[in-house]
């Protein structure tokens, strides 16, 4: 199959980018392979008129947790309960639908590519296989099902299983590898979810000897490591030790200043997850007085890092925490305004590292995340242009991935979410 995009300002996803008009964007088999002027179309092309919309690399969200909604629950979820009823088929089969559906509503939503860190059982890894033999719709999944922690760390019960020494971590990172895992995830601190008293999200779960452990078992096997973080020693010691990404982010000292530019090692900025419980209104939100303390305290400090990170010209890239409370599979939009009004980048930078940057920081920015030609025909096509107004963003016209075209996508919505945050966007 062969065709042509004609009539779109095109936004290449590059660090500056700006529009670019009169150009054609070639694609055959789900690969740009040319973009030539309109006047000097190839012979044997479809020809698909945009009118003008603008045309951006599919979105990448670094940070997914695929079995899970967004929508807000009351009360704390029984994750142990969770685990027993996963032990029958019917259930798995159910999970396994729900996860089929949320995927779908990523792809339809923008999002071509996403990072999983934090899974049901081999769910993710089997779901990213069933896309990519095309019996399923959905984005190209990254996946790492379940993650790395320690018992009574972050998560653990639900996305995330306990290492007991720093010997079991290393032999769960090379279980992992023979799901064929795309990265290792380990959760170091706690977090907003499972606070009990006021500043404990941060606090440090996971023993340096365990981290350690996991992060060179997984490079041996030549995998990178995601670790959530979201305070200062947890920060400093992932760093230290080999992790690749920081999810979140805790507060910056010195030390975790110098260790990010020695390592390499890339911030993925979740802002998302902490609006409900630094921003929204309680009565709306559902969050106590623990949840706001911890959920103001973590925002301030992300920001902060964020913006040490950038100063310092560590890589920063954008993921939204999908999953937690009020953060859907169709806002990934979201996160690049909230990046514009919380960080003060510009709508060409956001949009950039959402696209290009993610894809380096992936590691498959050879594949996608950017419009040019060899790669990967991953799109989304705007009504209006979103380096003037980020929320152009929110309902796409078309959506491309891998070349196949939803036109006139549709992701399935949750309307008191969107109501909630849209009243946040206008405070």
């Amino acid at each position: 199959m062969k065709y042509a995009f004609v009539k779109a300002a095109i936004l290449d996803g590059s660090r500056d980018m700006e529009p670019v008009f009169g150009k054609a964007v070639i694609v055959e088999d789900g690969i740009i392979t040319e973009i030539v002027p309109e006047a000097e179309l190839p012979e044997g092309c479809e020809i698909i008129d945009l009118d003008g919309r603008y045309m951006l690399p599919g979105l990448i969200n670094m940070h997914v947790h695929i079995p899970s909604s967004g929508k807000p629950k009351k009360g704390k979820t029984d994750y142990n309960k969770i685990a027993k009823l996963l032990r029958f088929g019917a259930a798995r089969m159910v999970v396994k639908t729900m996860m089929a559906g949320l995927a779908k509503d990523q792809l339809l939503s923008g999002t071509t590519t996403i990072r999983a860190v934090g899974g049901v059982l081999n769910f993710d890894t089997e779901l990213r296989d069933r896309i990519l033999r095309g019996e399923k719709d959905g984005p190209r999944i990254l996946a790492s099902d379940y993650a790395v922690s320690v018992p009574g760390g972050h998560m653990t019960g639900s996305v995330a299983l306990p290492a007991n020494s720093e010997d079991e971590a290393a032999v769960m990172v090379y279980e992992l590898s023979k799901q064929k895992v795309d990265w290792i995830k380990l959760m170091i601190t706690g977090g907003v979810l499972d606070a009990e008293v006021p500043g404990e999200p941060g606090v440090l779960k996971m023993p340096e000897s365990y981290i350690k452990a996991a992060c060179s078992q997984a490079h041996e096997l030549g995998y990178k490591v995601a670790a959530h973080v979201e305070g200062t020693e947890g920060l400093e010691l992932a760093l230290a030790n080999g992790v690749d990404t920081i999810e979140h982010g805790g507060k910056p000292s010195e030390k975790s200043r110098e260790l990010f530019r020695s390592s390499g090692a890339a911030l993925i900025a979740t802002i998302s997850p902490a609006i409900p419980f630094a921003v929204m209104d309680p009565a709306v939100s559902g969050a106590d007085e623990i949840g706001q303390i911890n959920g103001k305290a973590l925002m301030d400090n992300m920001i902060e890092c964020i913006k040490a990170c950038r100063e310092d010209g560590i890589r920063v890239g954008l993921g939204t925490d999908t999953g937690c409370p009020f953060v859907t599979h169709y806002d990934m939009w979201r996160e690049l305004w909230y990046f514009n009004k919380y960080i003060g980048a510009e709508p060409a930078e956001c949009i950039w590292r959402a696209t290009r940057l993610n894809a380096e920081i992936a590691g498959i920015d050879d594949v996608t995340g950017s419009i040019e030609p060899g790669k990967c025909a991953d799109l989304m096509i705007v009504s209006g242009n979103p380096l003037e107004d980020l929320t152009t963003l929110r309902e796409p016209c078309m959506v491309v991935a891998r070349g196949k075209i939803f036109r006139d996508p549709k992701p399935r919505r949750i309307k008191a979410v969107d109501q909630a945050l849209d009243a946040v966007m206008q405070q």
